[in-house]
């Protein structure tokens, strides 16, 4: 909770719950990862928070832009961002979206076989192309495999298939999983990339860029290492296994870059039980799964709350969103501990919610409008 968003909530206009984002929190996040790892191109991940004002900020700091679709496209351009600060990072894009980017001079794309290398190269003649491999997502809180990227032993035929295309095969690109804990957790994703990179030198196709993708976390309940310890992590792996032939490399920071920025504000609707002998009360607030907490899908993000009750004695409770889904559950399996005193009109603060709840709120679902974010 910075003092900017305390004063902002103070003196607010009640209108239902919220979040909030210091961009002050933004610029220092981004200066530090810039620190971290001196070499490296940041591109912020979009697709954590696309909000008009970060974008601006971040494009005003020299970031680059990694983009998930189109229309994340053009929300970096309209900063007056430049395309060449852009990387199509989605390995599922439709060809018309491809032609559309390469039309607004996007020039970098991501794949993960040899079809969406056709898309690209029919329509993006001469771009670069970087193949996305798989990596186990060992200690993330929020895994990423299977569903992106291609086995190591893949890409060289991938990218290959490129290069006889008429695209530049550019590089390799993984994901270790959204909110990683472990900063060794690149080492066996950059063993492989290494492995790609002599396999192409040995036919003829020399990859210039390792995408070390994003994972890097914030602060929720768990104690996290510091930027710079990722940062020297990952540069020790690259000396490890690229030698002093260190290729160019990128990272894509999202949860990062804007998970601590922001707060969110809501209301206790309504304290109960189930029967008179149950152990644990139900809390219930007017936001949960579908308004911008889809992250405590299987209990995966713990979030911190805080009460103005802070202090009294805890006690276990069952937390859940206001719809009339019964899937609208946030913490069950495991219950939250907050002060048993919590009662029905209290304002609760969820913090580390700057990355990935407005872009997960659904628009009037049970007829409640979308989770409201003010930048700051």
């Amino acid at each position: 909770m910075t003092n900017r968003i305390r004063e902002f909530l103070r003196t607010r206009r009640d209108d239902g719950p919220c979040v909030v984002v210091d961009l002050d929190v933004v610029r220092d996040n981004y200066l530090t990862f810039a620190k971290a790892l001196p070499d490296t191109r940041v591109f912020y991940a979009v697709k954590a928070n696309p909000a008009y004002e970060i974008l601006e900020l971040l494009a005003k700091l020299g970031s680059c832009f990694d983009c998930a679709s189109l229309g994340e496209i053009e929300e970096v351009l309209a900063t007056g961002a430049t395309a060449d600060r852009i990387s199509f990072g989605n390995t599922i894009k439709k060809e018309r979206d491809i032609e559309k980017a390469y039309e607004r001079g996007v020039r970098l794309f991501a794949v993960d076989c040899e079809a969406e290398v056709d898309k690209v190269a029919r329509v993006a003649p001469g771009s670069k192309v970087f193949c996305r491999i798989l990596a186990d997502g060992k200690d993330a809180e929020w895994p990423l495999s299977r569903k992106f990227g291609c086995e190591p032993a893949m890409a060289p035929r991938v990218l290959e298939h490129a290069h006889r295309h008429g695209l530049v095969a550019y590089g390799v690109s993984f994901h270790v999983g959204s909110q990683q804990r472990n900063p060794q957790a690149w080492d066996s994703a950059l063993e492989s990339a290494a492995w790609i990179f002599r396999e192409m030198q040995d036919r003829g196709i020399t990859l210039s860029m390792v995408n070390l993708g994003g994972g890097f976390p914030t602060k929720y309940l768990k104690e996290i290492p510091g930027v710079p310890s990722y940062g020297q992590a990952i540069f020790a792996s690259l000396r490890k296994h690229f030698g002093n032939r260190i290729p160019e490399t990128i990272i894509e920071p999202g949860r990062g870059m804007v998970g601590n920025a922001g707060i969110i504000e809501t209301e206790v609707v309504l304290v109960s039980k189930k029967s008179d002998t149950d152990k644990v009360r139900w809390l219930y607030l007017d936001i949960g799964k579908f308004h911008g907490l889809a992250e405590t899908m299987d209990e995966a993000i713990r979030y911190p709350i805080r009460t103005p009750r802070d202090g009294d004695d805890l006690e276990a409770f069952i937390i859940a969103g206001p719809t009339c889904d019964s899937v609208d559950v946030l913490y069950e399996k495991e219950p939250y501990m907050l002060p048993f005193s919590v009662e029905i009109g209290d304002k609760l603060l969820i913090e580390g919610t700057g990355a990935y709840t407005t872009t997960y709120s659904s628009q009037n679902f049970n007829g409640i409008p979308g989770l409201k974010q003010y930048v700051i």
